[in-house]
């Protein structure tokens, strides 16, 4: 499933397009998604400008003039693809074609841009696990999709202090507590692979060992909150992951999939400078977690 980064590569790629559009028709291609689509989703939007393109956790957020906002959910195949008159923009050096199949294309937003100029943004979703809902402005955190998502891990707000706050006394294993949107919103699998690395810390480890006494930040947890931080801005960097059928709003791939330092690794040495370990592969709750035994401890 898309993760946080990800999803902002493909806010940021439709931004420019979608931000300050008048919406002058949507076809929506079939009733359902993960969910049905709203009632009259296609009348409801139509006429409607975007005033915003925002993100909530693994959520793109469409803000409109009228008070509402569109939810939109990638799920586990789902991408946003632009179209314009002209050619199509597909900047990177790797590449794949975006699908194209009419049969996977559910929804086509046909826009007036903010420079007058005509584009169409499409949702293909072959597996059909993403979903989009309606919502108001102002109550967007009492929105069942929104409502108790945690602390979002791209910005500074994340730090130490906050980390041993949220797993003071928890028991869960390291990478469990990581993964619970309700702590922090928008972390997936890779990801906190990737951070517990960096950190050296064991994915098996309890939660609650990175506070102190009373709650208080330890070493462990200002070191984990900036693994957390810096490998989310690496993955922005660079776009995103890309991996199985994620693609970016302009059909390009992400380059972070070629700078993982554990994840589908297994077997593979270890990366750390002077580590002589072998990453390992273990199932946590279902999921595959990869980790170095020899220098995450």
């Amino acid at each position: 499933m898309p993760e946080l980064p990800e999803v902002e590569t493909v806010r940021r790629g439709l931004q420019p397009v979608v931000e300050g559009a008048l919406i002058e028709a949507v076809e929506q291609r079939r009733p359902d998604l993960r969910f049905p689509f709203p009632d009259r989703f296609a009348d409801r939007l139509t006429g409607l400008r975007v005033t915003a393109l925002g993100r909530r956790a693994k959520y793109l957020l469409f803000h409109f003039d009228d008070g509402g906002v569109l939810i939109s959910h990638l799920g586990m195949s789902g991408s946003w693809r632009i179209e314009t008159d002209g050619p199509d923009r597909t900047p990177g050096d790797f590449h794949h074609d975006r699908s194209k199949a009419s049969a996977h294309d559910h929804a086509v937003f046909h826009l007036a841009t903010a420079g007058n100029g005509k584009a169409r943004i499409v949702f293909n979703d072959p597996r059909r696990f993403g979903f989009m809902l309606m919502a108001q402005e102002g109550r967007l955190d009492e929105h069942p999709s929104l409502a108790g998502l945690g602390v979002d891990p791209a910005g500074n707000e994340l730090d130490g202090a906050m980390l041993a706050r949220l797993f003071d006394g928890k028991k869960a294993p390291l990478k469990a507590a990581l993964l619970d949107q309700r702590l922090i919103a928008g972390l997936g699998n890779i990801y906190v692979c990737e951070a517990l690395w960096r950190a050296q810390l064991s994915p098996t480890l309890q939660a609650g060992a990175v506070a102190g006494k009373g709650g208080r930040p330890t070493a462990s947890a200002e070191r984990l909150a900036t693994s957390v931080r810096d490998v989310i801005a690496d993955a922005l960097a660079a776009g995103g992951s890309s991996l199985r059928d994620y693609v970016h709003a302009d059909g390009s791939l992400g380059y972070f999939q070629h700078s993982f330092s554990v994840y589908d690794r297994e077997g593979e040495a270890c990366l750390r400078p002077g580590c002589t370990g072998v990453v390992h592969r273990i199932v946590q709750s279902g999921r595959s977690t990869f980790y170095c035994p020899s220098c995450q401890r």
